[in-house]
């Protein structure tokens, strides 16, 4: 898992095309050729994502692709993966962001959210599950609002060995 550490801040698509260009091609040096995303059904968005890919020589799969978002939201919980919201809409207000993905919240979005928020209702960071070595040990800092938008800052435990190494996650240049 990368974790970026340093400062950060706006990113333009042009920039982050650029720096995903980099890390993509570093691990694709390192032997990865396929990348896989958890997209369900924004053609757009996986178009985006496989040109790019593309640029690199590599491939992207998406194996939830048009999987139904009701039953899909429903397996995630019973699985046992565990994520944090990281951003929501202005549409679903401040109190969505920083929470868990639990029953709690599916429960309480508005009527006519996705409950997965593949129209953009919110976004997640999933930090446990059944396919995690170990939990990514990360805790909800201040909610801050931007471009309309309600952030919830997710903070490393530093005491997580990917704490002291998350920039070297990625293979060196």
């Amino acid at each position: 898992v990368y974790l970026p550490s340093g400062e950060s801040g706006g990113c333009s698509n042009d920039v982050y095309e650029a720096i995903m260009a980099d890390v993509m091609t570093r691990y694709k040096t390192s032997g990865v050729r396929t990348v896989a995303f958890g997209d369900l059904f924004l053609e757009d968005l996986r178009a985006w994502r496989e040109a790019n890919l593309a640029k690199v020589g590599m491939r992207g799969v998406f194996p939830i692709w048009k999987r139904d978002t009701k039953i899909m939201a429903r397996e995630v919980i019973q699985l046992g993966y565990r994520a944090y919201i990281s951003c929501a809409e202005a549409t679903i207000g401040p109190r969505f962001a920083g929470r868990l993905y639990d029953w709690e919240f599916l429960r309480e979005l508005p009527l006519g959210v996705d409950p997965c928020g593949e129209n953009g209702e919110f976004h997640s960071f999933v930090f446990d599950g059944p396919i995690f070595k170990r939990p990514v040990r990360v805790r909800v800092g201040e909610i801050v609002t931007r471009d309309g938008r309600f952030y919830a800052d997710l903070l490393l435990e530093t005491s997580h060995p990917l704490g002291r190494c998350a920039a070297g996650s990625i293979p060196p240049r």
